[in-house]
């Protein structure tokens, strides 16, 4: 009998995705010790990430609005679980939590969606740049 393992990576669009937010964490506890600064881990994922994960995509010739879409739903993950394990309560309203949830995860999947295509267009405006020279 033969054993075989499949290992599925993710796809390219997610790996881009989840390189972004790991690689905006840095940035966002740089960000965070500047004076009077209230960065949170979400917002730097959603901003610095999607801009990172959206120059990579288009660096790779991918979609870098996807990217920057994934990365966003990630950092809207990432503030939905830090803000239920620091605050501790339960929602009395569980209709109205399970709304400004899905409406946190769709404005900041759109925020990200802005920040990846930001992040594209300075790839490819570098890019188109450095071959004029």
């Amino acid at each position: 009998m033969v054993l075989s393992l499949r290992v599925r990576t993710p796809p390219e669009i997610w790996r881009f995705a989840l390189f972004g937010a790991i690689a905006s964490l840095p940035v966002t506890a740089l960000l965070n010790w500047l004076p009077n600064s209230e960065a949170t881990i979400g917002g730097g994922i959603m901003i610095f990430g999607a801009f990172i994960a959206g120059t990579i995509a288009a660096i790779r010739s991918s979609d870098p609005g996807a990217a920057g879409l994934r990365t966003g739903f990630v950092a809207g993950l990432v503030g939905l679980v830090i803000s239920m394990v620091t605050v501790g309560t339960a929602v009395r309203r569980p209709l109205l939590g399970i709304v400004f949830c899905g409406l946190l995860l769709c404005v900041s999947s759109l925020f990200g969606l802005g920040f990846g295509r930001a992040g594209g267009w300075v790839a490819t405006k570098l890019s188109l740049d450095s071959r004029r020279s």
